[in-house]
């Protein structure tokens, strides 16, 4: 076989090993949006009110459960590297992941206390009372599912390390008709259950938490190709060292992942201060990129664990494949989408809107507008976003922190506020400065990968 040859059976083999592992990692992605949005929809049919009072308490609930996120991601690049390097595999996988579950247990307790205050917190920022006191309630309940959610995920990194995350998709899949049976019984009073209404919404999310945990839980430990780990075993041996080196990876993600999120709730809020047309608009547009982005997070996840597959085995070569393909496959699916937000705008509207009405005449011809600047940084936002996926598998994570925070926070807001206010383009020009965002952090990791091995992420692979 000729170098050229074996060159583009390389590529392709590493292309299909990632989509192989990637497709049920954005399956699993999709069906936890699911969740939520059945929570949503349910308390939506109690009436506005309801809604109003569990979206202030969801978004109280968000600052811990995204900051936590990071814990259980942080355990991902750690045992594919353990796994590449082949010694004392079950040891260090099960000492790995015992020490994400154990920070998980240990950031918990401060996070209980941030949401037992919802009440105080919202009152505090000049929310109405009776809605503040609904929303205490709603994540009073909903607090108790922290704990086995953020257990979940390092439970899935742990699956997904060994390129075997279809249980995870199945359980959570489960944990679709699980959650919708629980809102239907408590927040409505059926099948027997109290009428709890939003508290009930708060009780079924943390049912359905526990449920994906458990779920998982049980196959590991049943399923022949987990049970050789034994990660239960010795549970109470710490391992202080892994576990600084967990956070030393988590914090800096968990920052990006709160840098990526808030970002786009700034620019919500200051759309609506253009009017509920522009509001609507900007919905409909965020919602379609949010659905698109599913595909290259996943591509990410895998990334994560391919790249640091070949770290661990010292394997220079390997890790530049993985790294690559994984970008050109998550920019070749959202240059596609990009098409469609472009060619496509109006059937994806239809969707969110009756565009038979009159009033809708405007916030549709928003929404165009704004699924074309959507269209623009949708090939930035795939390479950003599986190029940060294969610095985690190098255990770099500052890097995508670092570009976030001055992307979207130095210079993207501040350029979409110039454009909206002084310039006057208003909902247009604070896309455009999202969208100048997104491309200037596709653009930092993209340098950072491309010049891994002499900024030194190479050299710290084991020989």
């Amino acid at each position: 076989m000729t170098n050229s040859h074996a060159s583009r059976a390389g590529w392709a083999a590493e292309a299909t090993a990632t989509l192989r592992l990637a497709w049920p990692l954005v399956l699993t992605n999709v069906a936890q949006m699911a969740i939520t949005t059945t929570d949503v929809v349910m308390m939506g049919w109690l009436g506005p009110r309801s809604l109003a009072a569990g979206t202030l308490g969801a978004n109280v609930f968000f600052l811990p459960l995204i900051l936590g996120l990071g814990i259980g991601m942080a355990t991902a690049p750690m045992l594919a590297q353990a796994i590449g390097r082949r010694r004392h595999v079950v040891r260090e996988v099960r000492r790995t992941t015992r020490q994400g579950l154990w920070l998980v247990v240990a950031y918990c307790v401060p996070a209980w206390l941030l949401c037992w205050h919802t009440g105080n917190i919202l009152n505090a920022i000049g929310q109405e009372p009776e809605l503040a006191e609904i929303a205490n309630s709603y994540v009073h309940a909903m607090q108790w599912g922290l704990l086995p959610s953020l257990g979940y995920v390092v439970l899935r990194s742990f699956v997904s390390a060994l390129e075997r995350p279809r249980p995870a998709l199945w359980v959570t899949a489960a944990a679709i008709a699980f959650n919708a049976a629980c809102d239907w019984a408590l927040i409505f009073g059926n099948w027997g259950a109290p009428r709890l209404e939003v508290v009930g919404a708060g009780v079924a999310s943390s049912l359905a938490n526990l449920f994906q945990f458990a779920g998982l839980l049980a196959v590991i430990l049943w399923d022949r190709r987990f049970r050789r780990y034994h990660l239960l075993g010795r549970w109470w041996r710490a391992d202080f060292p892994r576990a600084r080196e967990l956070l030393r990876i988590a914090l800096p993600i968990s920052w990006a992942l709160l840098f990526e999120s808030t970002i786009i709730n700034a620019v919500a809020f200051l759309i609506g201060l253009f009017g509920a047309a522009a509001l609507a608009a900007h919905a409909i547009a965020i919602q379609a990129a949010s659905i698109t982005f599913m595909v290259p997070l996943g591509i990410s996840q895998a990334a994560t664990v391919r790249v640091g597959l070949a770290a661990g085995r010292g394997d220079p070569q390997g890790v530049m494949l993985a790294g690559w393909t994984a970008v050109a496959v998550g920019m070749s699916f959202m240059a596609a989408m990009a098409a469609l937000l472009i060619g496509a705008p109006v059937p994806i509207i239809s969707a969110f809107l009756d565009l038979g009405t009159a009033e809708s005449a405007s916030v549709a011809e928003l929404a165009v507008k704004l699924l074309a600047i959507a269209a623009l940084f949708q090939i930035a936002d795939g390479a950003q976003a599986t190029t940060s996926g294969a610095l985690r598998g190098l255990k770099d994570t500052r890097t995508h922190m670092i570009a976030t925070g001055v992307g979207y926070w130095v210079i993207g807001l501040p350029f979409g506020v110039l454009l909206a206010f002084p310039l006057g383009l208003q909902a247009v020009g604070l896309w455009l400065g999202l969208a100048l965002g997104v491309v200037l952090v596709a653009v930092a990791l993209l340098w950072r990968w491309c010049w891994r091995e002499r900024l030194g992420l190479v050299r710290m692979l084991p020989a």
